[in-house]
Formats: structure tokens, C-alpha cells, sequence
């Protein structure tokens, strides 16, 4: 899910309560016809914050950046290290701290 995902999930929203808000009794066709496009809006928003998957099967960034050197065949990661690059550099900077790299 991204920023943006959300801000257009939100924006949908708030424009389908506006106008189911300002509706009448007996709504014009134009009326209906625009909430349910603003309703139709949030759903495929909806739709994408769900749609994408764990691109980097961590359960704290899930979401987050694949290390690059992942599946790298010359440079390869060490045991136990998985895709995201969030863990792996705190992997490397607690490695280096503890051989006395700064």
C-alpha cells in the first residue's frame, strides 16, 4: 500500500459522502449517476491497497525495498538473511559495529 493508494481511497470517500450527504428524497439521475461513480472510484481504490503482495516476505516491512544483492550468485547474502533491505543494513551496520566499523 502506498501514500498515494490511501489519498485516493480517502478522496473517494469523502466526495461519495459528500453527495450522499447532499442528496434529496428523490435524487436527479446526474446525482445518482456521480455518487456511484465516486463510489465505483473507492472501490477500485480499495481494490489496489489490497492487490499488491509482500514484495519482500518480512513480517516488519513487508512492503519495504528488496535488497539487491538477494540472489546475487557472486556476492551472495549471508545464511538466514532474507529479502528486505531495511533488515539486511541493520544486519550489516550491527556487523560492522561489532568489529569496531563505524
Amino acid at each position: 500500500m502506498s501514500y498515494a493508494d490511501l489519498r485516493e481511497l480517502q478522496s473517494a470517500l469523502n466526495t461519495a459522502s459528500d453527495i450522499a450527504f447532499s442528496l434529496d428524497a428523490a435524487p436527479a439521475p446526474h446525482e445518482a449517476d456521480q455518487l456511484v461513480d465516486a463510489l465505483r472510484r473507492a472501490l477500485s481504490a480499495a481494490n489496489a491497497l489490497g492487490a499488491s503482495t509482500a514484495a519482500t516476505g518480512c513480517s516488519e516491512h513487508p512492503r519495504g525495498a528488496v535488497d539487491p544483492l538477494y540472489g546475487d550468485k557472486d556476492d551472495p547474502l549471508p545464511p538466514g538473511w532474507g529479502r528486505c533491505l531495511l533488515c539486511n543494513d541493520r544486519r550489516r551496520r550491527a556487523s560492522a559495529q561489532r568489529r569496531g566499523w563505524r
